[in-house]
């Protein structure tokens, strides 16, 4: 069954996120109190690039079993740590397609943009977490394993320990790529 871990959210702009009970989520913005809140672009390099584009990434989602793989690798990572605002668990974030919806009770939807591109920051949070959350697959293709970027379709609350409904769009399915 696919469930929150965890939610978290920080005013401003800072690598890492606090852990909250619950989080309000905002249609076409993004979660209430947080620093990437917004309908255009909030994160620094997108902003310098071009403000105008909209904001892709409202929503930041890791999956726990990600934590797992790190701490097999020597790094000790707690939700929020990474700058996620929602931590889940059973369900392959990375594998859904572009535009699956994840429905919370409240009735609360994200649609999934993409895949977060982690920037050098984590590099600074931990020295060699870069390498750890970047691979490359058997083609050479690079392989992001930092989560997951969202909007809000429908806005409402999310709680720790909530469940988490995946509806899929239509097929054919778009993989999805960095945002």
């Amino acid at each position: 069954m696919a469930k929150v871990i965890s939610v978290s959210k920080r005013e401003g702009h800072h690598f890492s996120k606090s852990v909250v009970q619950s989080i309000t989520l905002i249609q076409g913005e993004g979660v209430e109190g947080d620093g990437h809140r917004g309908k255009t672009v909030q994160h620094r390099s997108r902003v310098k690039a071009d403000p105008t584009q909209p904001n892709l990434r409202q929503v930041h989602l890791i999956h726990a079993e990600l934590f797992d793989e790190l701490h097999e690798q020597g790094f000790d990572i707690e939700p929020a740590a990474l700058g996620e605002n929602i931590t889940t668990c059973g369900i392959d974030l990375l594998s859904l397609p572009k535009g699956s919806l994840l429905q919370f009770p409240s009735g609360a939807e994200v649609s999934i943009t993409g895949l977060r591109n982690p920037c050098p920051q984590i590099e600074n949070y931990k020295k060699g977490l870069l390498s750890a959350v970047l691979s490359r697959d058997e083609s050479g293709q690079v392989v992001r394993k930092a989560g997951v970027m969202g909007i809000v379709t429908v806005g409402g609350q999310v709680n720790a320990g909530d469940d988490i409904e995946v509806i899929f769009p239509h097929e054919p399915f778009e993989a999805l790529e960095r945002v």
